[in-house]
């Protein structure tokens, strides 16, 4: 009823958001203006040139409590249309003036920048910390995984030794890896938790959230060289190869929740179940571990599996060793998972985004650099020739989505920056300089299609359809914003000896945020981080030497096993260092002094003394 209702006075579309995020971005900001909360799923009423006269998220099939159910709103909306129309259209253009006004933020000039936004961040996480449970009280009654803000502790205790800030760092990993958010059996982290203890998730898992986890624990465990934190990234890398891989090198976006008509089902067990599958010691010792009960933690007196007791507690529990706890629990938790396997499983979204799979490239290529495994460094090389093939028009220009052999929507701004990022870490993982040419190819794209010389950079390309409003994304939600990724990249280009005015582009973007960041830098973390590289100011690192040989493979070795965000580096062999220099600038002019490997540690391209061992370059990394 509802649909006939709404096909025969209104034309319906429906936008996915993921491919669309210019079009989500303008009618979200749209029902803002209008006073409403905002979320999805967004629902607004624009007139035929689509500026925006009413909208509202979820809307209940019949009125009830007081609140208008979407029959209700149809019906007003439609008299308004035959009876008011005037008044519509007053209002749709005050709305898109607004909207129209807000998208030409500028820059103000002159910004002298200090760590001051960064240490304001800093003690809004301090002051939200939730001690009891980890993460932070900054949403109502549920909790996201806060990578992007973990990883901005991360840089600021690297930077001053503030033992508090790695404190919140380890503890909310932690808690997030043994709740219900992240999955025990199969691995990989649901999209949030719907209380604060993270047990009970939205059992949707995403590819950006695991993405950026994977990056936080390994620069957690660059940081503490604690294997724990290893040992669930390579977990989450399993698990996103395994069920978002697509078959070449990329990865698809996300699973659903539900299964069955229900939300989480494919995930949640009974004691019986575990029963029939386990022997009765596994048994036992499974249902200890994960706190599987007849009254369960979930509907239907289900278990959603969970390991916040520690592994000697329960084995004393249970009257056994710790080895023989572990051995049976690696026992149970195959048998539960290929058990699992066998049910319905969630819907998977098998869209290929450029931006998302950026954020995984960067997050195996770091992980195979911190790690030293070159399969995770190959899969990021597979997954960043996938998208900077495929992802293609005619024209060559990248686009946002790959689906069922056909690439389509031109790719935005976020697109470009965290492509860009993740050909760096390629490059300063694989040393292939391919990925340098990549990367600056992408950014120069970025002021080709994207750039706004008074402010911060557009989200949609200059070729993009026209719609109402030209926006420019900031904020960092679920992943980094356009703006974020771009600044970064910028910065990083510039520190690796590129002379286009990168750097005063990126600082141009952090200054338009300027009052955010002031303000609200938690929300702004990863604009932040980008903030925090040049303030370093950055270290430039070239080596030329054998990559076979011994020392250097030592030299490397140092950089490769330290966490060094605010770092970029080149390696070079004697032979290719001078052909290379002339395409990568910091490494024009080095040499190989003496026929040894030779690091060269420099800032804006200001170099101290060669060093030749990892004693000498560890004390130049390590001297301010």
């Amino acid at each position: 009823e509802i649909a006939a209702f709404l096909n025969k006075h209104f034309v319906a579309i429906k936008v996915d958001r993921e491919e669309r995020p210019d079009v989500d971005k303008i009618y979200m900001d749209a029902l803002l203006a209008m006073g409403q909360q905002g979320g999805w799923p967004l629902n607004v009423f624009t007139t035929p040139d689509g500026r925006p006269v009413a909208g509202g998220t979820y809307f209940p099939p019949m009125d009830a409590h007081g609140r208008r159910g979407f029959p209700s709103v149809l019906e007003i909306l439609n008299q308004a249309w035959h009876q008011q129309r005037e008044d519509v259209f007053r209002n749709a253009e005050a709305v898109t003036a607004h909207l129209q006004q807000q998208s030409g933020l500028t820059s103000p000039t002159g910004v002298v920048w200090d760590k001051r936004p960064v240490e304001a961040a800093v003690a809004l996480y301090k002051r939200t910390y939730d001690r009891n449970e980890g993460g932070f009280t900054l949403q109502p009654q549920h909790k996201f995984p806060p990578s992007m803000g973990l990883m901005l502790l991360l840089r600021h205790h690297a930077e001053t030794g503030d033992a508090e800030a790695l404190g919140i760092v380890e503890h909310t990993l932690k808690a997030m890896l043994v709740g219900g958010i992240y999955d025990q059996l199969g691995g990989g982290l649901c999209r949030y938790s719907t209380d604060y203890g993270w047990v009970v998730p939205h059992f949707e898992k995403m590819l950006y959230d695991n993405a950026l986890l994977v990056q936080a624990l390994t620069e957690a465990y660059l940081v503490t060289g604690k294997p724990f934190f290893r040992a669930y990234a390579e977990d989450t890398i399993a698990y996103v190869r395994r069920d978002l891989g697509a078959p070449d090198g990329a990865f698809y976006s996300a699973e659903d929740a539900d299964s069955e008509g229900e939300e989480g089902r494919f995930y949640v067990w009974t004691p019986r179940e575990v029963a029939s599958l386990l022997s009765e010691e596994d048994a036992r010792a499974a249902m200890a571990y994960w706190g599987i009960t007849p009254m369960g933690n979930f509907e239907h007196a289900r278990t959603i599996l969970t390991s916040t007791r520690p592994i000697a507690a329960v084995a004393v529990g249970l009257g056994v060793s710790e080895a023989a706890l572990a051995d049976s629990l690696q026992r149970a938790r195959e048998v539960l998972f290929e058990a699992r396997s066998k049910r319905t499983r969630p819907l998977r979204d098998d869209k290929i985004l450029a931006s998302w799979n950026g954020l995984m490239i960067s997050a195996l290529a770091r992980a195979g650099r911190a790690f030293a495994e070159p399969d995770l460094i190959h899969a990021a090389e597979q997954a960043a020739r996938f998208i900077l093939t495929r992802l293609r028009d005619e024209s060559g220009r990248l686009m946002r989505r790959w689906r069922e052999g056909e690439a389509r929507f031109k790719a935005y701004l976020v697109d470009h920056g965290q492509m860009a990022n993740a050909c760096l870490d390629l490059f300063e993982t694989s040393y292939d300089p391919s990925w340098f040419d990549e990367a600056l190819r992408l950014m120069r794209e970025v002021n080709r299609l994207f750039r706004n010389d008074n402010g911060p950079y557009y989200d949609a390309g200059c070729d993009a359809e026209p719609l109402i409003a030209r926006t420019m994304e900031g904020y960092d939600g679920v992943e980094p914003s356009g703006n974020s990724s771009a600044a970064l990249a910028f910065l990083r280009l510039h520190a690796l000896g590129v002379r286009e005015g990168f750097e005063q582009d990126a600082l141009r973007i952090v200054a338009g945020y300027a009052s955010h960041l002031s303000q609200a830098g938690v929300s702004f973390s990863a604009m932040l981080n980008a903030l925090s590289f040049h303030l370093a100011p950055p270290k430039e690192v070239a080596i030329v030497g054998d990559a076979k040989a011994d020392e250097t493979q030592a030299m490397l070795k140092v950089l490769r096993q330290r966490f060094l965000p605010d770092t970029v580096v080149a390696f070079a062999e004697p032979g290719t260092a001078a052909d290379l220099g002339a395409r990568i600038p910091l490494l024009a002019s080095r040499q190989a002094v003496g026929n040894r490997a030779t690091a060269y540690v420099c800032r804006n391209m200001t170099c101290q003394l060669p060093v030749h061992t990892p004693q000498e370059l560890t004390a130049l990394l390590d001297s301010r």
